[in-house]
């Protein structure tokens, strides 16, 4: 609350395009600006002043240019030509110079008067200063005066004795009615009665409206009202840097979602843009990808419903060469982008008026020294860029398990040493060179988030078929390591490339045991299982392996494998989509430090050539498959006091798709540990894949002869049970206890 000023400047503008409440809504240039002075105290009216600015043309020669300065129109001539009724007629050239004449005859005004020196504006809502003057001079880069940075709300003072108003609809006519104005001008332009808000408003019409203006404010200053003009409304004059908790409330009417901004653009840009409009503390959050990269997207708080609407007024404005459409977002959309939770983050963001600059790309040893150092000025250099804080002014971004992912912030004290540190874009630290950005508080959160975020599946859904038991598909303690992991394989790399690779160990390889790993996309992801016909010879490939070189025969990337041994069990459960530790794991170190979760495998048809497959599946590879409760387990914890994986882990199984198991051909089998023993005795079979045109139980039948299954142990379950809407369905069926081994297996017939 503030004390009643000496003066209101009631002024009015308008522009080359939109008027009323489409006022600055199209961006077009500001032509007339009218202003009168009011003498609070003494209640007495001051001369009329009009400024005319004619837009800069490109073909200014030097000469014209010099004569930016002003033309008072005194004589009659100019009034006559002009046709306005303004007491005071001045023309500029420029809008910078139009805002420095009115501040100058503005201050000229009220010091003559001598009844004061405070001085306010006064408009007819809050277009003419928020959506008019501060977005062109933002976009031209001109300093405002600072009279344009707080004004009064002519229509929330006459609320305030009126306050069953609705501000949208209010104008000075109605407004003028209401106190009993007389209008002595019929030609009056009424906004309400415009058929085309989006026609330019008449050259006259400008000096009417501040007149009914002026009366407007001696009648609330008179008697019955006495009003006092006391509270102001404020333009922030900088966008404020802040941290926001996801514990904040955020209403929902204050948001916008901001797209098409330059990849290169920052919170202080978007601020630039919305000028004139209140951006809440930390209000500008920019978006990224799934890469941490910009999206050219960004999502804005403001302070008030009101600013918010008129924030979507500039849907389509321009930043500089592209524009930017605005629409409407949620509180939740913002907290997820800009809330954070991390002490860590917010005592880094806590302090003010720093400049944050990020680091993409830095080796995973990198230390703080090394980051101080890569910032200071090199020999026969003088630009500086110290790092504020030192130490504490740099944020190593990280995994949960305390990994560094290669991302950095950096603070700086001044927006010279910030510019002095991108200049440093793409020098080299290490072996790598490093990328530089200019950063917001919100991006740190949000690249923070991002890494530091729960798993994908925290916990996954029972079994669709609960008639199935489910079994841990974690490998027992000591088993034997008689298999080969490939690491880092050539992306061009394919079965022959891993034979050479291999060289005198291709004949320990077991047949069809070659199994490359594809990713969801069905691209190589990088490794191969390889199943051997001893832990020794699996031992001795890996010692001797270990960290080659691979060339590919079609492709110049040549890259060094890493080889484990493994074993079976550790095998099955990669292919299963299961994922065993992130670290480096040899013999000689065999500790594990995790499990996590990869994306299901697709696995490569034995199409080399080799010794000649036995037939497809005798009667004990009932052992080999899982059944489909196994694929989708919840996560459990191990063991205490496991050989591969800590007592702490959890193992989480991807079912958002199922791929088929591993190819049955070796004549060694045991992928899997035994699953308990059935509640019933005999076994099933489930035969996914089946064909619509499919006759039924006739073809099951016919199918499994041999097997000695009786007709009424078939069952036909539906898709929507077993969850595979794009397939036919997959029947169960019962075989004979003597078809199965002891415990009860299960037999997959998806590849038969």
């Amino acid at each position: 609350m503030t004390a009643q000023v000496d003066y209101l400047a009631v002024a009015f503008t308008a522009t080359s395009g939109a008027s009323g409440e489409l006022l600055g809504s199209d961006e077009k240039e500001l032509v007339q600006l009218v202003w009168q002075l009011v003498d609070v105290k003494n209640k007495k009216l001051g001369k009329m002043n009009e400024l005319l600015i004619k837009p800069d043309l490109p073909d200014l020669t030097d000469e014209k240019e010099e004569k930016d300065v002003v033309e008072e129109s005194v004589e009659e001539s100019v009034e006559e030509e002009n046709g306005s009724k303004a007491d005071c007629v001045s023309t500029a050239t420029s809008l910078e110079t139009a805002l420095n004449l009115f501040h100058l005859q503005l201050t000229n005004e009220v010091n003559s008067a001598g009844a004061g020196t405070s001085v306010c504006l006064c408009t007819d809502g809050q277009l003419h200063i928020r959506q008019v003057i501060h977005p062109e001079a933002a976009s031209k880069n001109i300093l405002v005066p600072d009279c344009f940075y707080s004004f009064f709300d002519l229509r929330k003072e006459f609320k305030k004795h009126y306050p069953t108003s609705d501000l949208k609809a209010l104008n000075v006519h109605i407004m003028a009615e209401s106190l009993s104005i007389p209008v002595d001008v019929p030609s009056m332009w009424d906004p309400s009665a415009t058929l085309d808000p989006s026609a330019a408003l008449p050259a006259e019409t400008a000096v009417q409206q501040v007149e009914i203006m002026a009366s407007i404010v001696l009648a609330l200053l008179s008697e019955p009202f006495c009003h006092t003009f006391s509270n102001q409304e404020r333009v922030s004059e900088k966008f404020e840097t802040g941290t926001c908790s996801k514990m904040e409330k955020v209403c929902d009417n204050t948001v916008i979602r901001a797209r098409g901004l330059p990849w290169q653009s920052s919170d202080q840009d978007i601020a630039r843009f919305f000028r004139g409009l209140n951006i809440a503390k930390g209000g500008a959050a920019l978006c990224l990808n799934a890469q941490g990269r910009r999206n050219g997207e960004a999502l804005v708080r403001f302070v008030t419903e009101e600013h918010r609407d008129l924030a979507l007024q500039r849907h389509k404005h321009h930043m500089g060469n592209r524009y930017i459409e605005v629409y409407k977002a949620t509180g939740e959309d913002f907290l997820k982008i800009a809330g954070g939770t991390s002490n860590e983050v917010a005592i880094f963001l806590s302090r003010e008026d720093q400049i944050i600059v990020r680091m993409r790309g830095l080796p995973f040893t990198a230390t703080h020294e090394q980051v101080l150092t890569f910032f200071s000025p090199g020999e026969g250099l003088k630009e500086t860029c110290p790092v504020s804080g030192g130490k504490d002014g740099i944020l190593f971004v990280r995994y949960p398990d305390g990994r560094p992912t290669g991302d950095a912030f950096v603070l700086f004290a001044c927006e010279e040493h910030a510019q002095c540190a991108l200049r440093k874009h793409k020098e080299i630290l290490g072996r790598r060179y490093i990328e530089l950005f200019k950063s917001t508080a919100a991006e740190v959160q949000q690249v923070l988030n991002r890494y530091s975020s729960a798993p994908l599946i925290p916990v996954a859904p029972a079994p669709l078929v609960s008639m199935l038991p489910t079994v841990s598909l974690l490998p027992p303690p000591g088993s034997m390591r008689d298999c080969l992991r490939l690491r880092g394989l050539p992306y061009t790399a394919n079965i022959e490339d891993i034979l050479t690779f291999l060289g005198e160990f291709t004949h320990d390889i077991r047949p069809h045991g070659v199994h490359m790993v594809l990713n969801q996309q069905g691209r190589p992801s990088g490794d191969c299982f390889i199943q051997m016909t001893s832990a020794e010879r699996a031992l001795q490939a890996s010692q001797r392996l270990h960290k080659h070189v691979m060339p590919s025969q079609r492709g110049p990337n040549n890259r060094y494998v890493e080889v484990f041994p493994c074993s079976a069990e550790e095998m099955g459960l990669v292919l299963m989509g299961g994922s065993l530790s992130h670290t480096h794991t040899h013999t000689h170190n065999r500790t594990r430090s995790g499990t996590g979760l990869s994306p299901p495998p697709c696995l490569s048809p034995p199409s080399y050539s080799f010794t000649p497959a036995p037939p497809v599946l005798p009667t004990e590879a009932a052992a080999l498959y899982p059944p489909m409760g196994q694929v989708l387990l919840a996560p459990r914890p191990l063991p205490p006091g496991h050989a591969y994986y800590p007592a702490s882990a959890q193992l989480y199984m991807n079912y958002a798709a199922y791929y088929p198991s591993p190819p049955g051909s070796p004549t060694t089998l045991g992928y899997f540990p035994s699953p308990s023993s059935l509640s019933s005795p005999g076994g099933l079979v489930r035969m996914p894949g089946l064909t619509y045109n499919s006759n039924g139980v006739k073809e099951l039948i016919n199918a499994m002869q041999g097997y000695q299954s009786p007709a009424e142990s078939i069952s036909l379950l539906s898709s929507s049970l077993i969850g595979q809407s794009s397939r036919g369905d997959a029947p169960l069926m019962s075989l004979p206890a003597l078809m199965t081994k002891p415990g009860g297996q299960y037999l997959d017939l998806t590849l038969l």
